[in-house]
């Protein structure tokens, strides 16, 4: 029976650990509201982290058995709008501005010209790879990037702090 696969029981874990991370930033916004400001925060992890949800989410629905994978990026695009809906709310007026034009522009425009391009230009099996290669590719650059970031780091401190 597919429900008592190993697979389905693996899926049900990651699902489990990606609300984790989804929620981690519930600190950081209980401090946003209780201080009214986004201080120094930065509105881009949250922007990159719902275009990935709704990449994911699509990719989902599009895939057959995606259903975990649709589910729980589904979750991730609710708790990601908020995320973002709250800093716009506290976030000084340029911030709020620049935040805006990055959802309409990756949130809005690149999902919609993702959807557009993979359901009218290719077919089902094609579609389904070119879906999830994009999906993989963003996973690589918003994990990666951070760890990119220390490595730089770390391998300058080793020549130039001597």
């Amino acid at each position: 029976m597919e429900i008592l696969s190993l697979s389905f029981f693996v899926g049900i874990i990651g699902n489990v650990i990606s609300v984790l991370v989804f929620l981690s930033p519930i600190g950081t916004f209980e401090r946003i509201i209780k201080h009214k400001s986004t201080e120094d925060f930065q509105s881009l992890p949250y922007i990159c982290t719902l275009l990935n949800s709704s990449l994911w989410t699509y990719y989902g629905i599009t895939k057959p058995g995606g259903l975990l994978v649709a589910t729980v990026n589904g979750f991730g695009i609710f708790v990601e709008a908020v995320y973002v809906g709250l800093f716009l709310t506290y976030a000084p007026k340029k911030m709020k501005l620049k935040t805006g034009v990055l959802v309409g522009i990756l949130n809005v425009g690149f999902v919609a010209a993702a959807i557009v391009v993979t359901q009218l230009a290719l077919e089902s099996e094609t579609q389904i790879g070119a879906i999830g290669l994009m999906c993989s590719g963003l996973n690589i650059i918003m994990y990666g990037s951070p760890l990119a970031a220390m490595v730089i780091t770390f391998i300058s401190s080793l020549f130039f702090d001597l």
